[in-house]
């Protein structure tokens, strides 16, 4: 089995991509209790390891890894380079950056994929990226940065990410940007991926989650039956309380449009999804991203309707809390397209065939 690490892991988008395209992650690494507070439900044979990134040692990696490492992955922190985040350039956690390719030219694996916003790409962030792939391009050939959309590959979500892959072609077979494009696909519909979740029964709570089942049965499409449960139940799936006020206010946004005073956007069921984001945890100021708002009800959409639409299995486990589990979701990245990516890798290692097929 290879041994992959996830630097960075959060939630585990990265990592689930992984799991999907054959690579399951041995070793993830993290600093943030809440971002990473399921991560052992979610994956239980991946040792998570909470601590500081930029304090690791390729030495340490490699100990608690319990050998070599194949292929690192990894989304080192983006609020620094974010239009979310001021792209401000003081921002210590810009420096992550270079930590993340310390890392890969210290632990020599098989291939790396790093996962950030369209910002670091940008001229004001370009020398510190460039500074860092410095480190590893004797070594690897290097793709990108390529810039993806999620939408692109089957997706119900607009989500464009920076993406940057090294490969040793020592020890695999050369990567290019046509096998990874041959795995696009149509991108699914709102409609498609959370319509069946709007008469959903709720159920008693198990321990501090929320407990509900589908059930509609239904046919699901291809989409739908990667996600649900056998069993058609799910968590996370509580409502947001609004005022009358702004329901009254909700009721009165076309699909497609955006609220005036809120700037929540209205879901369209025959579009897709803009870019969820992940807000700011209480040492930033604790600020709420702004959700989207449900296509027929006067409310934001749900935690699970979020999971959905970015990619989640409906048994992946977020946090108690609403909030908390919006900045996981809105930090990850989506197991859609990490799972085309690394699925595009994996046949290099003749590990398996990509999942995903051509588009339909």
């Amino acid at each position: 089995m290879m041994r992959i690490v996830d630097l960075f892991s959060g939630a585990g988008g990265l990592s689930l991509g992984a799991h999907q395209a054959g690579m399951p992650v041995t070793t993830a690494f993290d600093i943030d209790p809440i971002l990473t507070s399921s991560f052992q439900f979610n994956f239980p044979n991946t040792n998570l390891v909470r601590c500081d990134v930029s304090a690791l040692t390729g030495q340490e990696v490699e100990r608690l890894v319990d050998g070599p490492v194949d292929g690192i992955i990894g989304g080192p922190p983006c609020q620094g380079f974010s239009a979310i985040g001021r792209n401000d350039y003081n921002d210590p956690r810009r420096q992550l950056i270079l930590d993340f390719f310390r890392l890969v030219s210290e632990v020599n694996p098989a291939f790396f994929v790093m996962e950030n916003v369209l910002g670091l790409g940008y001229q004001r962030a370009r020398p510190l990226l460039d500074l860092a792939i410095e480190m590893v391009v004797n070594r690897y050939e290097i793709l990108g940065p390529l810039v993806l959309n999620a939408a692109d590959f089957g997706a119900p979500t607009k989500r464009s990410r920076l993406f940057i892959i090294g490969i040793d072609p020592s020890r695999c077979d050369p990567l290019s940007v046509d096998d990874i494009s041959r795995l696009r696909r149509n991108p699914r519909t709102v409609q498609e991926v959370i319509a069946d979740l709007k008469n959903a029964k709720r159920l008693p709570d198990h321990g501090n989650f929320d407990q509900w089942k589908i059930t509609k049965r239904g046919r699901p499409n291809e989409y739908l039956r990667s996600l649900r449960n056998d069993d058609r139940m799910f968590s996370g799936h509580l409502p947001t309380k609004h005022t009358l006020k702004v329901i009254e206010r909700f009721k009165t946004v076309l699909p497609g449009e955006t609220d005036k005073i809120g700037r929540h956007p209205r879901l369209a069921w025959h579009g897709q999804c803009p870019t969820l984001r992940a807000g700011t945890g209480s040492d930033r100021g604790s600020y709420q991203s702004v959700r989207p708002i449900h296509p027929e009800e006067p409310r934001v959409i749900t935690v699970r309707e979020a999971a959905r639409l970015q990619g989640f299995p409906d048994e992946f486990r977020f946090h108690p809390t609403i909030w908390h589990s919006f900045r996981m979701i809105g930090n990850s990245v989506s197991p859609i397209i990490s799972e085309a990516i690394l699925s595009a890798i994996s046949t290099k290692f003749g590990v398996r065939k990509p999942a995903l097929e051509a588009a339909e």
